[in-house]
């Protein structure tokens, strides 16, 4: 049994060390997917063309099955690591089975998160490359971004039109990297030429509602409506004005047009992942696009896919944002956790999470009950999966089944990490047997028509254990403002801290009888999602004192080393 954070080889070393095949081998063998149909960006990845795509729409879906997990601590849990263990474990007996998901931002990478394309022996392949530039997507959303951002100032420099008001301007620039200097700026110094002064700011791209947009749009021409619906401000009147009164939506889908192809890779064990966009789980709603899980349930019998942090977010944002609006339904949800991850909500110190300790284990349990329970409010069954570490003790483990016993869910031990899709292997016989027996009857946790102040607080006393949310009166009228105006049907989107069910993040465990106060609420309009934002939320986050990027390196021979 292996220390997943003391293992001598660390993951960027084993996933240079397996042995891939031709990207184009593992797009006919396993998906029936023929050359011409993939956009080949080298030997390893490559791109599903949108033309192969069409002729898919008549086939059945497979089955889908949602990766989710406890509130995240600093002991980690290993969501992706669990995804890609359980499309291989499926592979592995006899399965057709495909992953699906989110790109990593160069941001969390050279930050404090390091990289995300999974763990040791459960990783997708090439792990530098879809670290780093992958095939370009999110330059390309920067791109569309900031061609957006020039248009609006732009249109104001040669007579404004639109009456736009300069004070009242939503749309920022964005770029994919951690920059806390470029959170609030002053542009257009220097004087007539280069337009007027006013403050401005930068996002980065995961936060985007480009991103949102193109992780949420089902074609071209769905992107490109969504695209001319994003608001860039209002008028002295408060009047939105929109991208498409800029003219600006067509020039944004043509710099996507390649990048809203997924991205097909694979996994250390060969097996196909696919690998399409990738927005912030507690700002927006943290999952892989629409169009990469739809292709993915038509070439699949099964597909495994994840979304942002704990069940929380991005479960809920999944269920209530993302499968409402595409009409997927998912048909199992595995729950990650990790002993260490439950000592620590019971009150564990980092420093002590390698002792035995079950008491703590108990009390840090009531974090996965909640999330177990909030799942099953959605209809959906659930499997506990227990990524597994060199120190839990067997006690520890037979208490922690016990537990899950009471609570009447299955909880299987996997050791994924070190054993690939075998050490995963009863963990996906387990979901198996669940598709089978239990059959899923979700909906999501609010109707459409609900208005939108009781979405969030729907969301916050179902999910959140929460009395209430709370608001100033600009808050309230903000949300009676856009029910007003005619977006009372779309679902609410909450931004808050992942690391608790409460917006201060130090509350551990599951605590219940909090309130939820929203500082401010956004439109979305093209993604058509009502930002709820609660608590302490950053848009650009900063680089830790000790970014990631200390230790990236690259050696003589061009090998890059130390990236996670």
């Amino acid at each position: 049994m292996h220390d997943q954070h003391a293992n001598p080889r660390s993951d960027i070393e084993i996933a240079q060390e397996a042995h891939m095949l031709p990207i184009a081998k593992v797009g006919r063998q396993k998906l029936g997917i023929e050359l011409h149909d993939l956009l080949l960006y080298g030997h390893f990845k490559a791109k599903i063309s949108l033309d192969y795509l069409r002729t898919l729409e008549n086939r059945p879906n497979g089955k889908l099955i949602l990766v989710t997990a406890v509130t995240p601590t600093a002991a980690g849990e290993g969501k992706t690591t669990t995804t890609v263990g359980l499309g291989d474990a499926l592979n592995h007996l006899g399965k057709n089975a495909v992953i699906c998901l989110r790109e990593p931002s160069l941001g969390p990478c050279f930050g404090v998160k390091g990289g995300a394309a999974g763990g040791g022996y459960s990783q997708v392949l090439p792990m530098e490359d879809i670290n780093l530039h992958f095939t370009g997507d999110f330059h390309a959303i920067g791109a569309a971004n900031n061609l957006l951002g020039a248009m609006v100032d732009n249109h104001i420099y040669w007579g404004n039109a639109l009456g736009l008001d300069a004070r009242r301007l939503s749309w920022r620039r964005c770029l994919d990297m951690n920059d806390r200097a470029l959170r609030e700026i002053v542009i257009s110094l220097g004087g007539v030429g280069n337009g007027f002064p006013r403050e401005d700011g930068f996002d980065i791209i995961a936060a985007s509602e480009i991103m949102a947009v193109f992780c949420l749009a089902e074609n071209l021409p769905d992107l490109k409506r969504r695209l001319g619906n994003m608001i860039v401000g209002q008028t002295r009147d408060r009047k939105y004005v929109k991208a498409s009164d800029l003219e600006a939506a067509g020039a944004m889908t043509a710099l996507l047009k390649d990048a809203f192809a997924p991205n097909l890779v694979q996994t250390i064990e060969n097996n196909p992942a696919l690998i399409h966009g990738g927005p912030f789980a507690n700002i927006a709603h943290g999952c892989n696009s629409v169009i990469a899980t739809k292709t993915a349930l038509k070439l699949g019998d099964y597909v495994v896919t994840e979304a942002g942090f704990g069940a929380d977010l991005g479960a809920e944002k999944f269920m209530d944002i993302k499968c409402r609006k595409a009409g997927l339904k998912p048909d199992c949800a595995v729950v990650v956790a990790t002993i260490r991850a439950l000592k620590m909500h019971g009150g564990v110190a980092k420093d002590a999470l390698k002792q035995e300790n079950l008491p703590a284990l108990e009390k840090g349990f009531a974090n996965l009950a909640r999330h177990v329970e909030n799942v099953h409010k959605f209809g959906v069954p659930a499997v506990v999966c227990i990524n597994r570490f060199s120190a839990d003790t067997e006690a520890e483990f037979a208490s922690l089944k016990s537990l899950c016993e009471s609570i009447e869910v299955e909880c299987i031990l996997s050791d994924h990490w070190a054993k690939g899709g075998p050490g995963a292997a009863d963990l996906a016989k387990a979901v198996l047997k669940t598709i089978d027996t239990v059959p899923s009857k979700f909906a999501p946790i609010y109707p459409d028509d609900m208005p939108l102040w009781k979405k969030a607080q729907t969301v916050a006393r179902e999910l959140y254990g929460a009395d209430d949310i709370i608001g100033d009166q600009k808050v309230r009228d903000r949300f009676k403002e856009l029910q007003d105006q005619g977006y009372g049907h779309f679902p609410v989107c909450i931004a808050k801290t992942q690391y608790s069910f409460t917006t201060d993040p130090d509350k551990k465990g599951a605590p219940r009888h909090h309130v939820v106060p929203v500082r401010e609420v956004r439109l979305s309009a093209g993604a058509e999602f009502v930002v709820a934002i609660c608590g302490d939320i950053m848009t650009m986050p900063g680089l830790p004192k000790i970014p990631s990027a200390n230790k990236i390196d690259i050696t003589p021979e061009g090998r890059i080393v130390g990236l996670f």
